[in-house]
């Protein structure tokens, strides 16, 4: 299974929305019928919840794609998350130590390593925490493997994610922490 981009996910907005918005207007216009009166007037008005063959059909439609996409939207991937052994994210990297998973691992490593000299104190502390996991770790196991509150370090990974040195991704109710 692959994971939903941010444009399936715009999409399944706006096919839910356009959904909901198909599924109002069928419940909320009635089919109208004609009713004729016992004196032979005729009048057409809508008697209730009476819907044609083609407002059947748009409200089994409607209500498709709204379950369709409210699906899309609530998806988790189930998928385990990518490590630094299986990234093929940096070639040169690849090409430098022929393509091995250690090596690899450990290039990759040496590079982070480089990276968090540069980093704040509390940056560079769950930085190193990320990097001994191999770079993979969950938010929640960052917490308890430092001395820092879930919100520290929720703000702490701020400035790291925004200079692209790692990723938070939401796995269930969390997130997994991926060093770039």
């Amino acid at each position: 299974m692959t994971q939903f981009g941010p444009r399936s996910e715009l999409l399944a907005a706006a096919i839910l929305v356009t959904a909901t918005a198909v599924l109002v207007a069928q419940f909320l216009t009635a089919t109208p019928t004609v009713v004729a009166g016992a004196d032979g007037s005729t009048r057409l008005g809508a008697a209730g919840w009476q819907f044609s063959l083609r407002d059947t059909v748009a409200i089994t439609l409607a209500a498709a794609g709204a379950g369709a996409s409210v699906t899309t939207l609530l998806y988790e991937d189930s998928t385990p998350a990518p490590t630094a052994e299986t990234n093929p994210g940096d070639s040169s990297v690849e090409r430098s130590t022929g393509g091995s998973s250690d090596e690899l691992l450990q290039a990759r490593r040496n590079e982070w390593e480089s990276v968090s000299e540069r980093l704040a104190d509390n940056e560079a502390v769950v930085y190193q925490t990320v990097l001994d996991a191999d770079g993979v770790r969950p938010q929640s196991e960052v917490v308890e493997q430092t001395d820092l509150s879930k919100a520290t370090v929720s703000r702490t990974l701020d400035s790291p994610e925004a200079r692209e040195l790692v990723e938070r991704k939401r796995r269930g109710m969390g997130n997994v922490v991926f060093l770039t």
